[in-house]
């Protein structure tokens, strides 16, 4: 997979909600409990399962942040972005 212009980045994040860091999509998210937060992560997980790209994932009791980019490409790739799209429709 190849890695991605900066204006390639650029247009690619105007298309996704949630938080970012240079070479990675870093979206957090909240939950009322605990217990709904890895109910996300369980969801997460399936997705990243289907998709062969698999997320890291921080869980803060109600918080979960994910980080996605493609180690293998230095950077973030297409598959970055649409993985972080498919989450995004399982977010809160």
């Amino acid at each position: 997979m190849a890695r991605l212009t900066q204006a390639e980045i650029r247009s690619a994040w105007r298309k996704l909600p949630g938080g970012a860091r240079r070479e990675r999509i870093e979206p957090t998210f909240r939950f009322p409990t605990f217990a709904a937060a890895i109910a996300f992560v369980d969801k997460v997980a399936a997705i990243a399962d289907a998709a062969d790209h698999h997320p890291d994932i921080l869980v803060r009791y109600d918080r979960v942040t994910l980080t996605i980019s493609t180690h293998s490409a230095g950077g973030l790739t297409e598959r970055d972005f649409a993985l972080a799209g498919e989450i995004e429709t399982v977010a809160p």
